[in-house]
């Protein structure tokens, strides 16, 4: 059923976003006065299909990863000469740029729209108040406490902890040292810069960066408490059971479950003690931890999820909410800083500054589509608001089968006084697949990766 859940979340994602983008060109074509003949969401077989009273066939195909909007263009054979005049072929340049432009920016107005419903309704985050800082890393030598909130990256100011990492990011990809502005536990104001050793690639991997620089933010305390033993585990097979406290490790105490995880992850193959109290008694119970690959490394895992941790507090706590006008413009602002972040991290996947693991295919953004939607229509919008924006950027890279490569072919023309020609054009297209299905070969792979780590 959660896998059910998660297809019919992605369904439901990828249908509006299509429909949005493909809507964007109907609509300035239907502006520009070029007729449409099909309006289809999805490709192959229509599974269902009418025809409205402007003619055009409004369509729902059988494969749900895309969709088209068919124009009139005598370039696909012989037309009417009586309706030639809305051939988008005898448009001029101008006309189809516009045309082209208009699907992804309606994946642009969409994300605003989005993000402005979340910042009236109102978005619940988390302080980026620091946690643990690990001895002797970076951020430990620029000076960061356990207690400081970050309220400031750059010159971006950062009031959630989605904001202060993206904005960490977007510093990193810039080269140099990354300025932060903390405010202590005591008030204290104060800057800090981030100097980063070593390979800044190696950073940008999923989950690598905070670990990377060296810390974390704050969490309640997890006791080492067992919540859950998960079918077929170590765990099971040693006979640890739900409510067992684990004391000590090999003799070492673990105060909390992340001192367990630490005893744990570093050791795949071993043989571990546990000391585990359960009811009156401490029993010795050994334990052989699984290797478990996570990206190029092996960790240990034994197969025990904690118990509830304790909540955070208020001071932790924080809603950004703005009224009509304000949300509006924080919307566009968000909307445009997602976009170039976006644009940025592609660039530097290409020249290799980015590790190209960040790429996702469908099945981790079926992922993220069915865990946004069990979390709320809130947390599905803003899922929805950042892949519209994706599609925003990936539309208009220069390759031919997208609509940026369509629209360099149109300023080629323009340039040039006459169209490409057909094998000019054909020679273009296939590049762009080549391109295409590379890029997404690449994402598959981080998805296949993922999923059997």
């Amino acid at each position: 059923m959660t896998i059910l859940s998660y297809v019919l979340a992605f369904l439901v994602a990828i249908g509006v976003l299509v429909a949005v983008h493909e809507y964007g060109h109907f609509w300035m074509a239907r502006r520009l006065g070029i007729r449409v003949l099909r309006f289809s969401i999805g490709f192959g077989r229509p599974l269902w299909s009418r025809r409205g009273a402007d003619g055009t066939e409004y369509a729902i195909a059988a494969i749900p990863l895309g969709g088209y909007v068919k124009m009139l263009d005598e370039r696909e054979g012989p037309i009417d000469p009586a309706i030639a005049s809305e051939a988008y072929n005898r448009k001029p340049v101008w006309a189809r740029i516009l045309v082209l432009l208009a699907g992804p920016f309606a994946n642009f107005l969409f994300a605003v729209a989005a993000y402005w419903v979340l910042f009236v309704a109102g978005v619940p985050a988390l302080k980026p108040v620091v946690g643990e800082v690990t001895q002797d890393s970076m951020a430990a030598r620029a000076g960061l406490r356990s207690g400081d909130e970050i309220v400031g990256v750059g010159q971006r100011d950062t009031v959630t902890r989605e904001g202060a990492v993206l904005a960490i990011l977007e510093e990193l990809m810039k080269g140099s040292g990354i300025e932060l502005r903390l405010r202590s536990s005591d008030g204290e104001a104060r800057s800090v810069e981030l100097r980063v050793d070593g390979e800044r690639r190696a950073l940008t991997e999923p989950g690598a960066l905070l670990p990377g620089i060296g810390f974390d933010f704050w969490y309640p305390e997890v006791p080492a408490r067992v919540g859950k033993v998960l079918p077929g585990s170590p765990a099971e097979r040693a006979g640890l059971r739900e409510g067992d406290e684990i004391v000590a490790v090999d003799g070492e105490p673990v105060g909390d479950f992340a001192a367990l995880v630490a005893r744990v992850q570093p050791r795949p193959g071993a043989r571990l003690e546990l000391s585990v109290a359960r009811g009156d008694e401490t029993l010795a119970v050994p334990v052989e931890v699984e290797s478990v690959r996570e990206g190029e490394r092996f960790v240990g895992r034994i197969g025990l999820q904690p118990a509830t941790a304790g909540a955070l507090p208020e001071s932790m706590r924080t809603t950004e909410r703005h009224g009509p006008l304000a949300a509006l413009a924080r919307a566009t602002d968000k909307t445009w800083n997602m976009s170039a972040l976006t644009v940025r991290m592609l660039w530097n996947v290409a020249t290799g500054d980015v590790s190209v693991k960040n790429l996702s295919g469908p099945i981790n953004i079926a992922e993220y589509a069915g865990f946004s939607a069990r979390q709320g229509i809130l947390a599905f919008l803003s899922f929805l608001a950042i892949v519209s924006v994706s599609l925003f950027v990936l539309n208009l890279l220069p390759i031919p089968i997208l609509d940026g490569g369509q629209i360099v072919y149109q300023l080629a023309e323009l340039a040039k006084g006459s169209p490409l020609s057909d094998r000019a054009q054909a020679v273009g297209q296939q590049v762009g697949l080549l391109l295409l299905l590379i890029l997404m070969s690449f994402a598959f792979y981080n998805d296949l990766s993922r999923l059997f780590s």
